[in-house]
């Protein structure tokens, strides 16, 4: 009769243990690897832990850590799979589109020099701008899939470097820039400066209102430069604003299928070309307008003294027997009384002012460089 009892006792015992690890096993197909998926895929998800501790210490416990950790390892396996395979993907389109759009700005830059008509110009300086922002557009994605920004230009002046990222953005009139700087950026940096700054500049004049302004500053500094940008925007939420820090300091491994839908890869691009040329960029909530700050800086050794140009001599300047009349005495000149252009640098050259499309067809050809040399690097993949 004990031993009756003994054995039920323990039938009962070994159903009881049988229904735990069916009730944990249950729990692990339904909710932790839907959950450990969801997770690897960048949804904001919390895997859950075992549904009875008390199994911690049991080889069924270990066993099905050991399938979780298997699972894991093969779902991110696959992601990676993916992820490399969608930006080989991404940098062949790419490069197709900035083929056929290096090869229509060739085609509006000819017309623009045949053509004399107001209105024809015009068309083609608009044609001209969203072809700029294709280009910028492309040449984001294929750096965030690896490669290089593809150019390599001469050696600018701070302030050309603003216009030309200036030049590149839908809300370029918004822009306004309020300092100068004798400093020039050096020219392996110049590219990736107008990509990074033109992202920043789009993200302040898109989450600002249309009737705001995005004001521009230089502060100087004893080991650099910064270029401040301050907007009157919505701002960001901490975790919103955590997350673009967090991006902004290039350490991350940039997953294209976690920038969101749409892609927001501003903040994200910005970050590679920073760490990958040696400059920094930080976003504050710190506007004085009430909206977000955003700051590039540049150490000193992407900086370089600005070039004076010396002056050129007069043109028409007559020779000395000529200034003389025949009798030795001096011939009175007639002196020209023409006022001097206001030069783009010292006013609000954003503001829609006749002087605006000269400002911005400079801008516009400081952004676009000049390709006097082919970058090494051009279409090859980051190391």
């Amino acid at each position: 009769m004990v031993i009756l009892l003994a054995f039920l006792v323990s039938l009962q015992r070994l159903k009881f243990q049988i229904r735990l690890r069916d009730e944990e096993a249950h729990h692990l197909v339904t909710r932790r690897l839907p959950a450990l998926m969801d997770a690897e895929r960048g949804l904001p998800i919390d895997v859950p832990g075992p549904l009875r501790p008390n199994l911690g210490d049991t080889p069924f416990h270990q066993e099905m850590q050991t399938a979780i950790g298997q699972f894991a390892g093969f779902a991110d396996e696959t992601r990676q799979r993916a992820d490399r395979a969608a930006k080989a993907t991404l940098i062949s389109t790419m490069r197709g589109v900035q083929s056929l759009a290096n090869e229509q700005q060739l085609a509006i830059t000819e017309m623009q020099h045949e053509h004399d008509d107001p209105a024809v110009l015009a068309g083609l300086m608009k044609i001209d701008h969203a072809n700029s922002q294709l280009v910028r557009r492309a040449q984001a994605t294929a750096v965030l899939c690896g490669t290089w920004p593809g150019q390599q230009r001469s050696a600018a002046p701070v302030l050309d470097v603003v216009r030309g990222a200036t030049s590149r953005i839908r809300d370029y009139l918004r822009i306004e820039a309020h300092s100068e700087s004798e400093l020039s950026v050096s020219s392996r940096a110049v590219e990736p400066v107008v990509l990074a700054l033109a992202e920043l500049l789009d993200n302040a004049a898109r989450y600002s209102q249309p009737a705001t302004h995005v004001q521009v500053h230089f502060q100087p500094a004893h080991n650099g430069l910064s270029i401040v940008v301050d907007d009157a925007g919505v701002g960001m939420n901490p975790d919103a604003r955590e997350r673009a820090k967090a991006l902004l300091t290039g350490r991350e491994v940039v997953d294209i299928n976690k920038l969101g839908d749409p892609p927001q890869i501003g903040f994200a691009l910005a970050g590679v070309l920073a760490a990958r040329y040696g400059f920094k960029v930080f976003v504050e909530a710190s506007s004085p307008y009430g909206g977000m700050r955003a700051v590039l800086f540049l150490p000193n050794e992407l900086l370089a003294k600005a070039e004076t140009p010396a002056p050129a001599p007069a043109m028409n300047e007559p020779a000395a027997a000529d200034r003389q009349t025949s009798t030795g005495l001096p011939k009175r000149q007639r002196r020209s009384h023409a006022v001097p252009a206001q030069s783009a640098e010292h006013g609000n050259w954003g503001m829609g002012k006749p002087s605006v499309m000269g400002a911005w067809q400079r801008g516009s050809l400081t952004g676009r460089g000049s390709e006097d040399e082919p970058d090494d690097e051009k279409g090859t993949s980051a190391p």
